[in-house]
């Protein structure tokens, strides 16, 4: 699932060919289409920003559009003419505007609602802060993942509650614990209080650095040190970075099991 820095890039790609022009053509596909996408035309977009893992477009009139890319979805951008590097029965979303086409492919949440509402959406008004975002409350982010529900959860699962913490997902999940040595199956009622900030503020760094201006598209965590990317995502069986033990991963989770990577030796857990 794309975490919160794909989407920033994402956004930060589309901005400039799609901010401050007028929507000529809107169109919707696939299960779930959009009702009255054409509301849309005639008005010029105000914003593209991303909030956790949701890309939001901003229309002068007030509308909103958001997608959740979920496990499979992206958003391509193309001239006018162009060929798609996707079939077109594919596209969720169709906008185009003077000189451009978004186009987003596979997206299962495509919605479009009155800015007003965005504060009792389901999903938007329940998100916590943003670790990408400039005015990153690091003290709200700490109250939540401290909330007394959250207490008997481990800390690999709590991470990835987007209610707590928005943007962080199984990569950044895996890769801070791994940097910090802490234990993903650790409950939470069991990090003291040092330790989570120092997983927050690294999770913030990390996800910082890889939508810095200038950075490729590959997804970095290690600085290039050990010669490879990652530290422990995606690497289960192969030897760690540090100490050499063969990292392992399980599923974690209970309503939806997500994927965990982690050293043995260097973080503990059940493995051990």
């Amino acid at each position: 699932m794309p975490e919160g820095d794909t989407l920033h890039r994402t956004a930060a790609g589309l901005r400039p060919y799609l901010v401050g022009r007028t929507v000529t053509a809107a169109r919707t596909g696939g299960p779930g289409a959009v009702p009255q996408i054409e509301r849309v035309v005639g008005h010029e977009i105000v914003a593209v920003e991303a909030l956790g893992k949701n890309l939001l477009i901003r229309f002068d009139d007030d509308l909103e559009l958001r997608t959740h890319l979920r496990m499979n979805g992206s958003w391509h951008r193309y001239r006018p003419g162009e060929r798609w590097r996707r079939p077109p029965s594919r596209a969720r979303l169709v906008l185009e505007v003077p000189g451009a086409v978004a186009v987003c492919f596979d997206a299962p949440v495509v919605e479009l609602f009155e800015r007003r509402a965005e504060r009792l959406h389901p999903a938007l008004g329940r998100l916590g802060p943003d670790l990408l975002a400039q005015d990153f409350d690091r003290a709200e982010a700490m109250r939540r993942l401290r909330a007394p529900d959250r207490s008997t959860l481990a800390l690999g699962e709590a991470l990835l509650d987007q209610r707590a913490l928005a943007g962080i997902g199984n990569v950044y999940k895996s890769e801070t614990l791994f940097v910090e040595r802490v234990s993903p199956f650790s409950a939470m009622a069991d990090v003291d209080e040092a330790t989570l900030v120092r997983i927050v503020d690294m999770a913030r760094r990390l996800m910082l650095a890889n939508v810095a201006p200038g950075r490729r598209p590959e997804r970095v965590t290690t600085g290039g040190a050990g010669g490879g990317p990652l530290f422990v995502y995606g690497r289960a069986g192969r030897p760690c970075r540090r100490c050499g033990t063969p990292i392992a991963a399980r599923r974690q989770g209970t309503d939806l099991p997500r994927a965990t990577y982690w050293c043995p030796t260097c973080q503990g857990g059940p493995e051990r």
